[in-house]
């Protein structure tokens, strides 16, 4: 169920975002809360997001190892890291997008 604040101002037609995507928001169903809770319809991110996720979780400790033993660069090892988030949010907003011929359910 929708929070009536958040559910008014989609209702006025305001397209609410969150600014924050980590691995550990989508493996703990934070964002999909976020979708169906508060009427998020999209999120953005960027260097400055992924590097404190990096920093202050544990959600990338397998994947940062694995692509470490695989000899992966930086460039690549960010790659892969930020690839995979940002696939998990699309198709976390994937009904968003159709439900609304893609004017939201957007990942930035």
């Amino acid at each position: 169920m929708s929070n009536p604040n958040t559910q008014a101002l989609s209702d006025a037609g305001v397209s609410i975002w969150l600014d924050d995507l980590s691995r550990e928001r989508l493996e703990s169903g934070s964002l999909a809360a976020l979708i169906t809770g508060r009427n998020v319809v999209g999120v953005t991110t960027n260097p400055s997001i992924f590097a404190a996720a990096l920093k202050n979780g544990h959600a990338y400790e397998g994947q940062v190892a694995e692509l470490a033993a695989a000899g992966a660069d930086v460039e690549h090892a960010v790659f892969e890291i930020t690839t995979e988030d940002v696939a998990a949010a699309c198709d976390l907003f994937a009904p968003v997008a159709a439900a609304t011929g893609g004017v939201d359910g957007r990942v930035s």
